[in-house]
Formats: C-alpha cells, sequence, structure tokens
C-alpha cells in the first residue's frame, strides 16, 4: 500500500501537477517513513481530496510528488459523531484515536459530571489541540479522506440542545434496548460515552428528557477507552459503512 500524507489546506492540483510536502510532513516521509524517489504516494487535505502520485524529489526539507489522478470522496452520511467524557490518564484519548480509526466523523469532549479529569481556561484549549492532532494523526495512519472534526467541549446543558437536533445515543450497561437493534432513520447519530464512573443519573435524565435514547452495547461494561470505539464499530456496520 502507498504512504499516506496529509497536506495542511486544501489543494486544486490536477493531474500531471506537482504537489509539495514542507516542514513536519516532510520531514516524516524523508526521515521516518523513508519515502524515496518512485515511490507510490497518496496525498489528502481531509476534506474529501484524494490524489495519488510518485514520489520526484525528496529530502527532509520538500517532497515534491507528481499527481496522476485525483478523486473527490464525499463525506459521510448519515454522520457519526463521538461525546466522549473527559477522563484520567490517557483513557480518553484512546479512545479519540481508536474511534478516529473506525471512522467516526466528529469528536466532542465533555466535561460530565464524573470526570476526573478537568479542562477549564488554558486547559480546554490545549485538550483540545491535543486531541485534534492525535485526530490527524490517526487519520492519516488509516488513510481516511476526511479528518475528523474536534469540536469544542461542552457541559451536559448543550449536550441536551443537541439531543432536540439530532438522534443521540447514550451508552448506558442498563439500558433495555441494544444498540445491535437500532434501526436508522436517516439522521445523524451521536454517540455519547461517560467517564470511568459512568454517566450520572442526573446526566441520563436530563438528557434523555431532552430526546436521547439509552442503549446497551453488550453483557460487559467495557472501559470508557474501548466504549466508544467498539460502538462505532457496530455503527458502521449497521449503517453499511462496512
Amino acid at each position: 500500500m502507498a504512504l499516506h500524507f496529509l497536506v495542511e489546506t486544501s489543494t486544486d492540483a490536477a493531474v500531471g501537477g506537482v504537489v509539495s510536502l514542507t516542514g513536519a510532513e516532510a520531514k516524516h516521509a524523508a526521515v521516518v517513513r523513508r519515502l524515496r524517489v518512485g515511490e507510490p504516494v497518496t496525498i489528502g487535505d481531509g476534506a474529501g481530496v484524494w490524489l495519488e502520485g510518485q514520489a520526484e524529489d525528496v529530502s527532509p526539507q520538500r517532497v515534491d510528488v507528481r499527481i496522476s489522478a485525483r478523486t473527490e470522496r464525499p463525506a459521510s452520511h448519515p454522520r457519526i459523531a463521538l461525546v466522549q467524557a473527559l477522563a484520567k490518564g490517557d483513557r480518553d484519548e484512546l479512545a479519540v484515536q481508536a474511534a478516529c480509526e473506525l471512522g467516526v466523523d466528529e469528536i466532542v469532549p465533555w466535561q460530565a459530571a464524573r470526570s476526573v479529569s478537568r479542562w477549564e481556561g488554558p486547559k480546554a484549549v490545549k485538550g483540545r489541540e491535543r486531541w485534534a492532532t492525535i485526530v490527524r494523526e490517526a487519520a492519516k495512519q488509516a488513510h481516511r479522506a476526511w479528518v475528523p472534526e474536534v469540536s469544542a467541549p461542552v457541559t451536559t446543558a448543550q449536550l441536551a440542545q443537541r439531543a432536540g437536533e439530532q438522534r443521540m445515543l447514550l451508552l448506558d450497561p442498563t439500558a433495555p434496548q441494544r444498540l445491535t437493534a437500532l434501526e436508522p432513520d436517516g439522521r445523524d447519530l451521536v454517540l455519547v460515552v461517560g467517564p470511568e464512573g459512568g454517566i450520572s443519573d442526573e446526566e441520563l435524565t436530563r438528557l434523555v428528557d431532552a430526546g436521547a435514547e439509552r442503549v446497551l452495547l453488550g453483557d460487559t461494561v467495557l472501559r470508557t477507552s474501548t466504549a466508544g470505539p467498539a460502538a462505532i464499530a457496530v455503527l458502521s456496520g449497521i449503517l453499511g459503512r462496512w
């Protein structure tokens, strides 16, 4: 399989043209991936543009790729958004990475009542930037044409508002309905995963009252780092993505 790289901005490169990788991406291609002249390469802009070509010139400062094919891949519909509660250690980051590899379209950090980690002030900005970096690298590794958006952190009140606009699914080990029995209705899906201690009763009530649905993933209780990715895999099968 050809090595895959990302450019920072959208590109209008046509077949026969040259796209240049610079900065960290060029260094990664030349030094880490050991790209050589003549090797096949794919390049994306993270917003659907997909380029195929061959490396013409390779250095840690600049990599030139001659384009042989260009396609524009449509975004997935319906979309899957993961609302991931902030968790201690790197558990939320593991969830974000795996969710991106498995095809999620948006990631939303959630300051849940039982979240041990707290994003406040400058920490919220740095946290979002960190998640965006993880998502970008995971999307590149997975050869995704679309890089998921990392939205601003939300409160439970903001989630409740979103529950009235999209189809929200709350992973709940006591839910009566299994996720595998879900019947798509064309609406975008918003999957909500709680922190280590789970979603509180107050949060469940508020979100359900706003229109969210409680769903059961399985008979065992998964960690917050694995619950979201596992549910995304199930939804990908239901939606026919896999």
